[in-house]
Parts: structure tokens; sequence; C-alpha cells
């Protein structure tokens, strides 16, 4: 229970007074659920495509020294690397130049890589036209990390690599005992503020507020204007004030709070009160990794989905009231949140209906600043705390990411909405499938240019005590599958105006609400082994 205490320790000293302060009258929950699920927790990280973190799997290189993974009799393959894809790969492909390589696999102590290309034209200019063998050439950088690397680390190449079960242990131990899909999708093509704004909104139509972020968003051809890139909400005291832009339309929480259902955001860094250990405090409180040996903010802007919208955002990071009024509605905090005051909260036996977590910037997963080593002790962490709650039978974790970061990945997902603007280049020159959009923008102008998707293949698992067991999904989902869950679950099916939520596939099939099962999963937040008796009840 080491891991638990001191994250206990943490979190009751950074809450501080808060938990002593009384409740005032806010309004609870008052919808009823779909399924037995009465609490929903998404885990949202950075960075990753399928390949990178799943190619190989269920089948680890076990070399000595490392954490070991056996998979159990009987574990599904998935739609993964192919001995071909490992030995011939199409990325040989001369027009890579010098990064032109085989995918190599990555160590545990080459954890630390360099970050890779993400943006809208980028990562369609790497699928070329759906034969997937230019991501050198276009969402390559070149290393090296830290550590002896293998050879094509030095170049453009690296965009190739993949992680085993020797390195993110913990994710493939997780998938042996849960449910997870290799058919899931980045919902647009593009970086992390477009894969965070599509968790909640499945709209990237509709901004209203534009201060120097033109690099960012591109004419969508009706008079309204579409985010493509990353850039900072407007009027968060942490965000650039520079560059920056505010969204219209609906959100999930616009949802959810019309209908009474607690949430809550929770982020990393988002309480600019406390002091870090090495001194920072406000926005710029920062946490060194010793695995990448950088030094990165706890507190995103850019990847806070709902303060880019005036009815959530809550621009001053003010507090809540208390422990209590966490995820109700009426508190000034207004459903945005430090991570402490998740585990505060449900420690507390307040427990929001639906939580979104994002990890401290250190641990969020995403390369150049974050590791898949940092990323497991954080996801472990919250995954060991959740099943040792009494709500464990009535939650759902799902754990998916914003964006690949332009890592290889070999399978191209369906466009269900196509666009034809200067940014695109998937099918042809300013083309991104046949140019004729399918989904209507966020007030209802017909179908706006500028958000092709679906976009590059990304890990989604789904833990629950409701969770099919080593079960592979192939149903196709995206980013918005989780909000048209929520939707379905918890709010009779209504939908948010222009969203990709219209035409995503729910991620019921990997549940089976039958069978509420009673073992719980505890893993070793070091190296993603089982500990704390491994299986329990």
């Amino acid at each position: 229970m080491r891991q638990l205490l001191s994250l206990w320790l943490v979190v009751l000293t950074a809450i501080g007074p808060v938990l002593m302060v009384p409740a005032p009258a806010y309004a609870h929950d008052s919808a009823r659920t779909a399924t037995p699920i009465q609490h929903l927790v998404v885990i949202f990280q950075e960075n990753v495509s399928f390949d990178h973190y799943f190619g190989t799997y269920p089948y680890a290189r076990n070399l000595k020294g490392e954490p070991p993974f056996y998979a159990a009799p009987g574990t599904p393959t998935v739609n993964g690397l192919s001995p071909a894809l490992l030995t011939i790969n199409p990325n040989l492909n001369s027009a890579n130049g010098a990064g032109a390589s085989n995918p190599s696999r990555l160590s545990p102590a080459q954890a630390a890589t360099q970050d890779q290309d993400h943006d809208y034209t980028a990562e369609q200019m790497a699928f070329d036209h759906g034969m997937l063998d230019l991501f050198p050439a276009n969402t390559g950088t070149a290393g090296p990390p830290p550590t002896p690397p293998p050879a094509n680390l030095t170049t453009k190449g690296q965009v190739m690599d993949y992680y085993d079960g020797n390195t993110v242990t913990g994710l493939w131990n997780y998938a042996q005992h849960f449910a997870m899909s290799d058919n899931s999708y980045d919902t647009n093509f593009g970086p992390s503020t477009d894969g965070a704004l599509n968790l909640v909104s499945g709209q990237l139509n509709g901004v209203t507020t534009n201060n120097g972020a033109d690099g960012s968003v591109i004419d969508a051809g009706d008079g309204t204007y579409t985010l493509i890139s990353d850039v900072d909400p407007t009027g968060d005291m942490c965000s650039s004030t520079s560059s920056n832009v505010q969204m219209g339309g609906t959100n999930i929480g616009d949802l959810l709070n019309k209908a009474g259902v607690s949430w809550g955001f929770f982020e990393g860094g988002f309480n600019l009160s406390i002091v870090n250990a090495n001194g920072t405090t406000g926005c710029k409180r920062s946490t060194k990794s010793l695995v990448t040996g950088t030094t990165k903010a706890d507190y995103i802007p850019h990847h806070q989905p709902f303060q880019y919208y005036a009815s959530t955002a809550n621009p001053t990071h003010v507090r809540p009231t208390s422990v209590w009024t966490i995820g109700k509605q009426g508190d000034p905090a207004n459903h945005q949140y430090d991570i402490l005051d998740f585990f505060a909260a449900v420690k507390a036996g307040n427990f929001p209906a639906v939580s979104f977590l994002k990890a401290p910037g250190y641990q969020d997963g995403h390369a150049g600043y974050s590791d898949p080593l940092d990323e497991q002790t954080f996801i472990v962490d919250t995954l060991n705390f959740l099943q040792s709650r009494p709500e464990w039978s009535s939650t759902a974790v799902v754990i998916l990411y914003d964006d690949s970061d332009g890592w290889y990945d070999h399978q191209m997902g369906p466009i269900v909405n196509s666009s034809q603007t200067m940014a695109d280049e998937l099918t042809a020159d300013g083309q991104c499938g046949t140019g004729t959009p399918a989904l209507a923008g966020y007030a209802g102008n017909p179908h706006p240019q500028g958000r092709c998707g679906y976009g590059p293949r990304q890990p989604f698992m789904v833990i629950s005590a409701f969770s099919k067991p080593n079960f592979v999904d192939h149903t196709v989902t995206d980013q918005s599958s989780v909000i048209r869950f929520v939707e379905d679950n918890w709010l009779g099916g209504e939908r948010i105006p222009g969203s990709f939520d219209a035409v995503a596939n729910s991620i019921t099939q990997m549940l089976d609400f039958r069978r509420c099962r009673g073992d719980r999963l505890f893993l070793n937040d070091q190296t993603g082994e089982p500990s704390f008796g491994g299986y329990g009840r």
C-alpha cells in the first residue's frame, strides 16, 4: 500500500482547509443511468499511437532485467505489427530519406524519446493516400534520446518505433484482465487541443474569438472558423496572451449541467496555490521527470478543453468551496479542478458521476517531456485507488489519448467526415476524402470544412467490474465515443449539435452488464507488475 499512502499524504497536504468547510445546499444528481455504471472516470493521456504501445501485443521480448510480461493462455491477438511490417515496412520508401526504416523495439531504458510532429496536415501527408508510408518524412523527429538508441533513433526513423509489455507493462496487464480496442481513432487529424475538444464536444468548428492564432484556425467556408492546431484558451490566466481562442457551441458539461448530473475536469497543476517541492507555484508550478530529465509545467492550458467555453470555464482557477461541492452545480470552481481534488472528493464520499482526469505534465505520456514510465505511475496509482473504493462495482474507467504524436501506425481508419481546405493533404492537394463534409457546424451551419477524420489509431481501454475480461474489441470507435456513452447513460441519448457523437459507436460492446466481477487487479506503480497480492477481491 506504499503508493496509496504516499498519494494521500500529498492530497491531504494540498487540499488543506478545504476539507473542513461544510457543504452548502447544492444540487445533487437527478438523472438515473441506463446501465449499472454510476461513475465514469476518463483518464485522458497524451500522444500515443496504437502500434507505439500495442503493436506486438501480446508478445513481449522479456529481456533480462526488464519487467516481464507473459500473456495468459487464450489471449486474443490484435491488428498489430505483422512480420512483414516489422521487416519490409512500407516506410522503407526512399522518399523518407535517411529516416526510411523498419519499426524497432524500444526498451524501458529508452523510455525518453523526442516529440514527433503531429499537426493536422503533417499526419495526412504521412498517411499518403492511405499507403501509410511517409511517416519519417512528415512526422518524424531526429533523436537521439539520452540513452543509447537503436540506430534509427538518430534519424527521423525513430517515429517508427514501439514499446512492448516490458515497458508499458501496466497497460498490457490491464488489457489481459479487462477490455481494450484495436480499432479506435483520433476523431480528427491533428494535435492535443483538437483531441481535447473532441473528447468533450466532438466539434472543432465554432471559433468565436481568435487572438493571434491565425495559424491554428482555418476558414470553414461558411462564415465560421475551425480549429486545427494547438492554441491556448482565451481568458485562462495561465494562457498565452498573444495567441488564444474561444469556442462557441455546446459541450458535454453543458448537457450534464442541464440534467443536474455531477461532473468535473481534474488537471494537474490547476490549483495555483500549491507550492511544489522545487519551489514553483502558480502557473509556473512544475515537476522534473527523473526519466526524461525535463522540468515541465504541471498545468498545460491547451490540454484543458472546458476552459475554451465561456459556460464551463474557470479562468482564474477559483477553488471549490469545499470537498463536498466538487462536481456540483453552483460552486464557484464551475466544475474545473486540480487533479488532487478528485482523490480528495472520492475519498470523502463525494464521487462525481462523470470525471475527466488529466495528469500533471510530466506524467501525461507526451513524448519529449513525459514518457511511458512516468505515465504508468499515474495510471496505476489512480486505478489502485479506484479499485480500493466501495464504489468500484458501479465504476467504469476509460483510458484514451488526445492524439498520436505522429508515431507510426499501420492502420488507417474510415474517413467519416471529409474536408477540402489548404490544410488538407490526405488524398490530393487540398483534399481529405471527397471534400464533402457530412457533419454540421456548431450553430447549425451546413457542413463546415477543416474537420477531416477519423485520424490516427490510438489505444483505448475500458476497465471496470463489468469489462469483458481479456477482450479485444474490433468495433470502430473514436474520442467522441466517450461522450456518446455519457449521453446514452445519463442524458437519454441527447446529442451535441454538429458533433461526431452522432456517428460514433458507443463503448458498451466492451462491457457485459449481466456480470459484475468481484476480482480486482492491483499493480506496482513502478514496474506495472501485479502487486498487493495481484488479483484480489
